[in-house]
């Protein structure tokens, strides 16, 4: 028999997984759903000095008592860290951890540090500074919920439910570092993504295939993947698809990743064949020249991410990048590429600020006629539109996006609406746009790109889209095929048009 501790997030207790363990239990497993010193029906025992180490210490003592050969210990959220921590101390015991739409924490991290919003997090911190303080932290309102991940799907009387049982936090939890040995690491793990908080398989693969070390270890073969097409409490808006994906886990199923063979993705070569053009390069920026004896219109291209840091080469030097920049700068426009620094979620606006000192410089060329700019985004780099957007300068003539994300997943923490072009887009006026859908595109990007239409449909925004139906993100180097290099014919030479009118 396999026995399943649950593990739910802040703020809540044992009763969030009432119907998933109901449907645990009826296939013959033995079900724990926990409730932590502090909350839900135990928030009376909470204090100062309730910290992550109670919540370790409760799960280590169900442990031990728990008479089942096979244990899976499923963290949601916050969850994980005092799973993570336990699963430490008795490694011998756990069958398969499971991390419920959970970040990915490590030794010395607060799980505070893993709050996607950084309005909230910054608040939190605050909180901590003051020693008066009785070490709780108020759950959140019904519209604050969202802040801490997407609600999509949540019945609405199981969202009452949520705010009404909601505890008070015990801050201790949340600020001191999770300690790991050596032990966990070697334990099978399954990660279950719900997509529309903003995960989902293909993303971490994506994130592999750059060669980050942090995300290397995924491709263990005892690790898995699941995703569920719902948001980030999955125990109250899918319970069943939720019970299935856990008893699937349990049994050693689930989405492998594979180690990258040859090129990854994103550096496979460009779908068309363009002639190669004079490059120069200044700082973090290169610009591709046409041949021409008077300054030319400049099209800006500004790559996605987060990209770490030391992901080698960088986007300017990817193939899609390349081609781009080429492909321009042999129909007479300038073609420019950029390395911006967002190197991780919370560096959105130091790459809004590379991006606006690029098309400074650019501008500033003698090369280029300054007063004709496109700027063209592609993947999460559409998020940096929005400025643009919101107060069009008279030299930018289109913005182009290219498999976009223009609304910030939930899981991001992007609260601030300077990074929401489907809001941003309402004042664009007749700024014209061009904005390439791929028919393949995670769920969650595309659900943005429909937001981002349908404010654009309402406010009369001159928005030209080109659909790829068989494409999938980063179609230009995954996608050789007459439709895809038809797209790309288009939205290029629609975005020069727009330039020389």
């Amino acid at each position: 028999m396999t026995a399943f501790i649950l593990v739910s997030g802040a703020y809540t207790g044992g009763w969030v997984w009432r119907e998933v363990a109901a449907r645990l239990r009826e296939s013959g497993a033995e079900v724990h759903p926990v409730t932590l010193t502090g909350m839900g029906d135990r928030r009376h025992p909470a204090g100062p000095e309730t910290d992550l180490e109670t919540h370790i210490q409760d799960l280590v003592r169900l442990i031990d008592h728990v008479d089942a050969p096979e244990v899976v210990i499923v963290g949601h959220c916050y969850g994980i860290h005092p799973v993570l921590g336990a699963a430490d101390r008795r490694p011998e015991r756990i069958a398969r951890i499971v991390y419920l739409d959970a970040g990915m924490p490590r030794d010395g991290d607060p799980a505070l540090e893993l709050v996607p919003d950084r309005a909230v997090r910054d608040r939190l911190l605050h909180r901590a500074e003051q020693t008066e303080d009785d070490g709780l932290i108020a759950p959140p309102s019904l519209d604050e919920w969202q802040r801490w991940g997407s609600t999509a799907g949540i019945p609405a009387d199981a969202l009452e439910r949520l705010v009404r049982r909601a505890a008070p936090q015990p801050l201790g939890t949340l600020t001191q570092p999770l300690r790991l040995s050596e032990a966990v690491s070697g334990l099978p793990m399954t990660g279950v993504l719900c997509t529309d908080n903003g995960s989902g398989i293909a993303m971490v693969e994506s994130l592999v295939g750059l060669g980050d070390p942090r995300f290397q270890a995924l491709i263990d073969p005892q690790v898995s993947f699941f995703e569920l097409d719902t948001g980030h409490w999955p125990m109250l808006s899918t319970p069943d698809e939720l019970a299935e994906v856990l008893l699937r886990a349990a049994a050693g199923e689930g989405h492998r990743l594979a180690a990258p063979s040859g090129h990854p993705a994103h550096l496979r070569r460009f779908l068309m064949e363009v002639p190669e053009r004079p490059r120069e390069r200044v700082g973090r920026v290169d610009l591709y020249l046409p041949d021409a004896d008077r300054p030319r219109p400049a099209v800006v291209f500004v790559h996605g991410g987060p990209v770490p840091a030391g992901v080698r080469p960088t986007p300017r030097d990817w193939p899609t990048y390349v081609g781009y920049g080429r492909y321009v700068a042999s129909l007479g426009a300038v073609g420019v590429t950029l390395d911006h620094r967002l190197h991780d979620l919370a560096d959105f606006e130091r790459a809004a600020e590379d991006v606006a000192e690029a098309v400074e410089l650019v501008r500033a060329d003698p090369r280029v006629d300054g007063e004709r700019v496109a700027l063209w985004y592609f993947s999460s780099g559409g998020l940096l539109s929005a400025d643009w957007l919101a107060a069009p300068p008279p030299w930018l003539r289109c913005v182009a996006a290219t498999y976009p994300i223009l609304a910030p997943p939930p899981n991001w923490g992007l609260a601030h609406p300077r990074f929401r072009p489907a809001a941003a887009v309402r004042a664009a006026g007749r700024l014209p746009i061009v904005l390439t859908r791929v028919g393949l595109e995670n769920a969650g990007i595309a659900m943005t790109v429909e937001e981002f239409l349908t404010a654009a449909k309402e406010c009369e925004a001159d928005v030209e889209v080109i659909d790829v139906p068989l494409g999938h993100h980063g179609f230009e180097t995954v996608d050789h095929t007459e439709q895809a290099r038809e797209a790309v014919e288009r939205a290029v030479r629609s975005v020069l048009g727009h330039l020389r009118n």
